[in-house]
């Protein structure tokens, strides 16, 4: 009978050595903390819809939702005709037409940006003000009487020379109204288009600053989404990722990263048939950003299509189709959210997002299950996976594809168990309103 025998273990180093490899590190630890803190664990909506400045009124959401319900009604007004005309799974037709129906009637939009830029142009300083002035109102009552969309705001204009100081009395006609309407929404959100440089996203934090010092706001309470617009905001003249530059000029303020297909684009010479969201020269910018904003706590979306939905069905057909199509192909890219330009967009946004995590969902809550049971599978997950997979079901459930009480079924998990799986949160702002 062989005795176990006790391994005898010996080391050469002294704690010296750990210590000093410590305190070297140490400053590179902070540094790493602070440049990818991760993500903020709040909602993340699947789109933003632009609506000009001029055309925003009180009931821009319901009337979006009440546009989009007419397109189903007139379009396809059953799960059977509309799984035919986007190529849906018809196993999940019923279910996911269901749930497109009940989200337009429920929550329409998700995002919406007020639009001061392309979508409104250039107007007297006068009517601009005065449309700002109105914009802040009509959000502020919004959020007051529980009509707002989950996040809203403006998307000013840039800060090159011509429009710059245009840009920036909007942007503080609108701060200063929503300010003095109220403690500002936690679901503000403001946009800085065509960016070019770090430089114009210094300037953008420098404008908040001092916003915030003017109305006494707690330094950090405006954050800001960087359009990425311009080939020099991918690549800078000395050949650096010169996005990678903007999130850290932006201090800790740069809430997410939004491509802007048609201007990007053209700045490539990509020719106007040809200008779309699955074009080689926009899979490569995207990319860019999304390494850039990895850990960082910035979130990338995807652009838009111009194809509107409108006219005869088997127009609207083709359009609903191409529009499925290429959210489908952003969602397994890993971009969650993408632009929306018209109401008739809303219908195949949604499906879309719905029957991605429901195809992903039982295979996505098996293997978590048994991550959690170490259970064998016929996959080995690592811990980072279990993380992926937990976002998943999170975003999932933000979005209304997913059910907590099919999630706790076939998980054994509640919402905070999934929460303590997804990747690493900062930041204490509450989570937008499901």
């Amino acid at each position: 009978m062989t005795q176990d025998r006790q391994e005898q273990v010996a080391t050469s180093l002294t704690d010296a050595v750990g210590a000093e490899i410590g305190a070297f590190l140490a400053p590179v630890d902070a540094e790493l903390e602070r440049r990818y803190p991760g993500d903020p664990g709040t909602r993340q909506p699947v789109h933003t819809v632009y609506v000009p400045g001029d055309a925003f009124t009180a009931g821009t959401l319901r009337s979006w939702g009440d546009q989009a319900l007419a397109a189903l009604d007139e379009h396809a007004p059953d799960a059977a005709s509309f799984a035919d005309a986007i190529g849906l799974d018809p196993a999940l037709a019923e279910d996911v037409y269901g749930r497109v129906r009940s989200k337009l009637e429920r929550e329409p939009v998700e995002d919406l940006r007020v639009d001061f830029e392309d979508g409104y142009g250039s107007r007297p300083d006068a009517e601009e003000d005065e449309t700002a002035a109105r914009a802040a109102r009509l959000i502020a009552e919004a959020y007051r009487d529980g009509t707002a969309a989950p996040c809203m705001g403006i998307r000013m204009k840039c800060l090159e020379t011509a429009v710059r100081d245009r840009g920036i009395r909007t942007l503080d006609i609108f701060l200063t109204g929503l300010a003095e309407a109220g403690p500002l929404p936690a679901g503000l959100v403001l946009t800085l288009p065509k960016v070019t440089c770090p430089e114009q996203v210094t300037a953008m934090v420098r404008l908040l600053e001092a916003f915030e010092k003017a109305r006494g706001l707690e330094p950090g309470r405006l954050g800001f989404e960087i359009q990425i617009e311009t080939s020099q905001a991918i690549l800078a003249a000395d050949g650096t990722a010169t996005v990678a530059r903007m999130i850290q000029a932006a201090g800790g303020r740069a809430t997410g990263l939004h491509y802007g297909t048609f201007d990007y684009s053209a700045c490539l010479g990509v020719s106007a048939a040809h200008q779309a969201s699955d074009h080689p020269a926009a899979d490569h910018a995207k990319a860019v950003m999304q390494v850039a904003a990895a850990g960082t706590g910035v979130r990338v979306s995807d652009g838009s299509t111009n194809v509107l939905p409108v006219g005869p069905t088997a127009q609207v057909h083709a359009a609903w189709r191409l529009h499925h199509r290429l959210t489908r192909r952003a969602l397994a890219r890993a971009y969650y959210q993408g632009w929306d330009m018209h109401p008739g967009h809303l219908p195949t946004r949604y499906a879309a997002v719905f029957a991605f995590y429901r195809e992903g969902f039982e295979q996505a809550a098996a293997r978590l299950a048994r991550y959690v049971a170490r259970t064998a599978g016929d996959v080995m997950d690592e811990p980072a996976t279990a993380k992926a997979l937990a976002g998943h079901l999170l975003r999932g459930l933000d979005c209304g594809a997913l059910d907590i009480a099919e999630v706790t079924r076939a998980t054994g998990l509640t919402r905070a168990d999934l929460e303590g799986f997804a990747p690493p949160r900062r930041g204490n702002l509450e989570a937008s309103a499901r």
